[in-house]
């Protein structure tokens, strides 16, 4: 959690200096991280935006991480996404879309599968309680609900979508009632809480793994930070309540005043852990800054399994473009400089 914290304000930082083009953070939602400790690595998970603690506690290295926010040549996704669109196939965590709430009939549908397949392996599916407004979301709790399929729904209900605050998105009781009324097992939790969060998931999995019973967790929690570096939350809602929060509610202050209670933790260790992770994760953004862009030929590979006439035709043009306007295409920043192209 205090990994993810550092993370966020160094990349949010980054961003706002014009060194990568987009970022979203996580300040509030911390806790969330405790979800993926309750899940099997086996686990696939479809996330949406604010799932990078989740990634982090699987493995996800923090060159890896930055390497994606800078979309470089070592990017897995190949310089395709924007930052924070993380995926990774070794950790079974499928990769970001930016379309509000697609990923969640894909869980149904991949849940179905894995059920299929006799495998005892669930699927985790996050998403915001404003992508609960989509079509997506109903149609993907119905056909779990149905099929049977071994899918936990989880809503992060941070209270604000993307600008609108929750009494403007709904009248009903929030996420959770919604589960119910689809026949689906349903617990609202605090999200706030780590080890809360951690203990409803690890009884949702038991739930859809052994009896094939889909499960709709809400976790009540607040955004502490912007909905992205494209928002101003001072537009619909007082700083005064978002620092009252802060300092009332924070995630991070709670689990750290629980360990000092058990005697697990104290403020050298916090500030020793926070100097050394601070320290790796500054030289992990330095290492991906200084990296090429993916080759230009990444443009043209990988949608179909061979190059068809029209993608060769077009492979061609930007050659020739290239060829004849040199001045207007920086080739020095991407690998080999074109000359694979």
């Amino acid at each position: 959690m205090i990994t993810l914290n550092i993370l966020d304000l160094i990349l949010y930082d980054a961003q706002r200096q014009g060194r990568i083009s987009f970022y979203m953070t996580n300040f509030g939602e911390e806790a969330c991280i405790g979800s993926a400790a309750g899940l099997d690595n086996e686990d696939m998970i479809f996330g949406q935006y604010r799932e990078a603690g989740t990634l982090l506690y699987r493995g996800f290295t923090l060159d890896e991480l930055m390497n994606q926010c800078y979309s470089n040549e070592n990017d897995l996704g190949k310089g395709r996404q924007m930052p924070v669109h993380y995926g990774s196939k070794k950790l079974n965590f499928q990769t970001i879309s930016s379309p509000l709430a697609t990923q969640i009939p894909q869980a149904s549908g991949a849940a179905y599968a894995l059920k299929r397949a006799g495998n005892k392996n669930c699927v985790m599916c996050y998403f915001g309680e404003g992508a609960a407004s989509e079509g997506d979301f109903h149609a993907a709790l119905n056909i779990a609900a149905t099929m049977k399929c071994p899918v936990i729904f989880f809503c992060r209900n941070n209270g604000f979508a993307i600008s609108t605050p929750a009494l403007e998105q709904y009248k009903g009781d929030g996420i959770a009632s919604r589960g119910i009324g689809y026949g689906i097992d349903t617990i609202r939790v605090d999200g706030n809480d780590v080890w809360a969060i951690y203990n409803v998931t690890k009884a949702a999995r038991k739930l859809a793994v052994e009896e094939n019973r889909p499960v709709l967790i809400e976790a009540l929690t607040y955004r502490i930070g912007h909905h992205s570096t494209s928002d101003d939350s001072s537009a619909y809602r007082p700083k005064k309540e978002v620092e009252d929060w802060k300092r009332l509610d924070n995630p991070l202050v709670r689990l750290r005043k629980w360990l000092e209670d058990k005697n697990w933790w104290n403020e050298n260790f916090e500030n020793e852990y926070r100097s050394s992770i601070r320290k790796e994760i500054l030289t992990a953004f330095s290492k991906a800054e200084k990296l090429h862009k993916p080759s230009i030929t990444e443009l043209f590979n990988d949608v179909y399994d061979h190059p068809t006439p029209n993608i060769i035709a077009q492979r061609q043009k930007l050659k020739q473009l290239i060829e004849k306007y040199p001045n207007n295409y920086p080739l020095e920043k991407f690998k080999n400089k074109g000359k694979d192209l």
